[in-house]
């Protein structure tokens, strides 16, 4: 039995339109934390809407080098729906006859894979089996990463990505939209998915750090980690700007993230949910362009929601003496085995024949009584960490919340700036996704959907499938009937 308990509640409170028993003021449940600093100049980030007053993040220029300094606001081009409606009615062979939404298709890997450009299988910027190899925090450490809000990721990280299952979703995702396009529809990772699988939380306040200047940097790398000048200004030269090495793998780490680790007493504050899922977003963005050849973010994170939503389609062992207590990314065992026991054209050929009832469209809900669902999940709009935005867009996967999914609205053109980002997320109660129709069955979606969405998106990636009839299961087929909260 599918069990969503509290979320009609809590998005009645917010919207007015109670799915189901309660009337208990959710006030207490919005976070108190300090709002940003306005700057001497209020920067500009171009973005696209659905709405004047609900911003959509456009597709920021893709970084060749993933160690890079994160660009400047400046750096982030307006959205290029203008260009894409002179092309409107051309489309492209296998991929959306109608490009008001995927305005960046042509420079996307789906389009170059369609043509026969297939891509290798991305490297995965992971490091889960060398945090491992480093044993157990001493209890004293322990102790102060309890006290940041970030102690479940000492037990929750994958050893071995999946490269060939992560490069085929990576494939189906679109910045324009933030989410994976499937055959069976839209779905995406949530603040939900990522608070039921990494226990991180949801709740406080958008990290507002800016670039910082190198000598900044070597200033900030003696008074938090006590090394010498020399050492310091010898360690900024080599990584060429304000990066330090780890000494176990090749990556660079930008020095501003201490930042939020300055005082250890504060950064509980923090919504490290959010963190988390810009970084992945951000990215599965760049991963998504078809120049591009490795993915990084928290592999952890995409894999295990992978899982969770896609059973039939990922081959996955869960572990027997799982607690769940625990994050529901524990609940997940990883081998060599089991990741090579399938190649990348199997999972393919897996999505392209993919059903409505395969999708495990509503997962945690055995876990509920540990983690309950937020209706923070359900706010519409731009996130941020420092200098990413990304946009967060729940209206276009609304059966993953258990209602009836419709034709969302069109983007449009707007701006908003870095401090207007973090206004709307401490205000998120006036930006929720509208309580619709709920779901008799979880995957039910309009009459109208599924034929708009054929006509906007690439449901297939090889024109092999795109010739076979639809595999049977389409249209809604009742499965399990949701119980009232």
């Amino acid at each position: 039995m599918v069990r969503t308990r509290g979320l009609g509640r809590v998005l009645g409170q917010v919207t007015g339109r109670g799915v189901g028993r309660g009337d208990r003021d959710d006030s207490d449940d919005a976070p108190q934390g300090r709002r940003p600093t306005a700057s001497t100049r209020r920067q500009l980030v171009a973005v696209t809407a659905d709405h004047v007053d609900e911003p959509v993040i456009p597709a920021p220029d893709v970084q060749d080098d993933p160690m890079e300094a994160p660009a400047a606001v400046e750096d982030i081009p307006a959205d290029t729906g203008a260009e894409a409606a002179e092309d409107e009615h051309e489309g492209f062979p296998g991929g959306p006859s109608d490009l008001s939404v995927l305005t960046l298709y042509a420079d996307h890997v789906a389009c170059s894979v369609w043509t026969g450009e297939e891509r290798p299988e991305l490297k995965l910027s992971s490091h889960g089996r060398k945090v491992h190899s480093l044993g157990r925090l001493v209890p004293a450490i322990e102790g102060l990463i309890a006290g940041t809000g970030l102690s479940p990721l000492i037990t929750c990280s994958v050893d071995i990505g999946d490269r060939g299952l992560l490069s085929v979703f990576v494939e189906r995702c679109h910045r324009e939209t933030s989410s994976f396009h499937l055959l069976v529809g839209e779905l995406t990772i949530t603040l939900d998915d990522v608070s039921s699988l990494l226990h991180l939380p949801v709740i406080g306040d958008l990290h507002a750090f800016q670039p910082l200047h190198v000598d900044n940097a070597v200033q900030m790398l003696v008074d938090l980690l006590m090394v010498s000048i020399e050492s310091t200004r010898a360690e900024t030269a080599q990584c060429r700007g304000s990066y330090v090495r780890l000494q176990w793998s090749a990556t660079n780490v930008h020095v501003v993230y201490l930042e939020a680790l300055r005082d250890l007493s504060m950064t509980e504050r923090y919504a490290w949910g959010v963190a988390a899922l810009v970084h992945m977003y951000d990215q599965l963005n760049d991963a998504s362009m078809s120049h591009s050849r490795q993915l990084g973010g928290y592999i952890t994170l995409l894999q295990c929601w992978i899982y969770e939503h896609f059973p039939s389609v990922a081959e996955s062992t869960a572990d027997q003496d799982y607690d769940e207590a625990s994050p529901g990314a524990c609940k997940w065992i990883t081998t060599k085995k089991t990741v090579k026991s399938i190649r990348t054209p199997t999972y393919k050929e897996r999505l392209d024949r993919l059903r409505i009832p395969d999708v495990c469209w509503i997962p945690y809900g055995e876990h509920r009584e540990v983690r309950d669902f937020h209706v923070r999940s359900c706010y519409s709009g731009l996130l941020r960490w420092g200098p990413i935005v990304v946009y967060y867009r729940p209206e276009r996967v609304v059966r993953q919340f258990g209602y009836t999914q419709t034709i969302p609205a069109p983007p449009v053109d707007s701006w908003v700036s870095y401090d207007d980002i973090h206004d709307r997320w401490m205000h998120y109660e006036d930006h929720i996704v509208p309580a619709g129709e709920v779901c008799v069955v979880p995957e039910a979606c309009s009459s109208d959907y599924m034929d708009w969405f054929f006509r906007i998106s690439h449901p297939f990636m090889t024109p092999g499938h795109a010739l076979d009839p639809l595999p049977h299961g389409h249209a809604s087929q009742p499965r399990v009937v949701p119980q009232a909260p």
